[in-house]
């Protein structure tokens, strides 16, 4: 049964869609059975594995309001063992048709519990703000990684976001386990780089990820052509450094 793992941050910017896409790239290539569920409307995620947001007929929107079954709307990709369950533009309106639902932090914990025997991992891409979906995206998931950048003001809003997944826990009972936090947009050149790395391993020791992101352009490039970096570049830093990191969370597995 698939671990079920949201990747969050309330910041836009610090890797969370590229982390997700590539993490469970490397993932299916040691033999897991992934799931990608991109519940950001921006659905970067999405266009990251080569799927036009734009162009799909359904998306998770369809299964979280319109009752469409998971199994209908979820897409291969060109990866082997890597499935897709979309985004589309209109998964922005969905966190105030959620209001209205019985149960509305709920609906991606039931969407998600029909498929979960299917896979080994199961990885959320939530929006960077902490509405609705991302309660959604948080109740759904058993741990949570924290992808944070290396970067002025990179501890500003994880202490709120803490606070959110201690809410989760209080009132909708959810017990969400802290994976780790994942620094990312590295460079070791950069004295600020150093700084913010000792300052998120000292307000959280045991929490953060051996494995750290670098800065990296064939990162950057690789979801403009609607590829995950082991397709686009497996020999840059960047992509070793994932392969490191999906090596890093099986292990932990055991």
């Amino acid at each position: 049964m698939a671990q079920i793992i949201s990747i969050c941050s309330q910041k836009g910017g610090v890797g969370k869609s590229t982390s997700a896409i590539n993490l469970l790239s490397y993932l299916a290539a040691m033999g897991k059975y992934v799931l990608l569920v991109d519940l950001d409307p921006q659905a970067n995620a999405t266009s990251g594995v080569g799927v036009n947001p734009e162009k799909t007929p359904l998306s998770l929107y369809h299964s979280l309001i319109g009752g469409i079954l998971p199994e209908e709307i979820i897409r291969k990709t060109e990866l082997f063992g890597y499935d897709l369950m979309p985004s589309s533009p209109d998964l922005a309106g969905a966190h105030i048709e959620l209001v209205s639902l019985p149960n509305r932090e709920f609906q991606l914990y039931e969407i998600l519990r029909r498929v979960r025997t299917n896979y080994d991992y199961i990885l959320i891409d939530c929006p960077p703000s902490l509405g609705l979906l991302t309660v959604n995206g948080l109740v759904a998931a058993d741990e949570v990684i924290i992808p944070v950048q290396c970067e002025y003001y990179a501890l500003e809003g994880l202490g709120q976001l803490l606070k959110t997944i201690e809410l989760v826990h209080e009132n909708l009972g959810r017990h969400l386990k802290i994976k780790g936090a994942l620094l990312t947009m590295y460079d070791r050149r950069q004295k600020l780089s150093r700084q913010v790395r000792k300052e998120v391993e000292r307000n959280f020791p045991g929490y953060v990820f051996e494995n750290i992101i670098p800065r990296c352009v064939k990162l950057a490039e690789a979801p403009s052509f609607g590829k995950t970096i082991l397709q686009y570049d497996p020999h840059s830093k960047g992509a070793r450094a994932y392969q490191r990191l999906a090596q890093e969370i099986i292990k932990l597995e055991k």
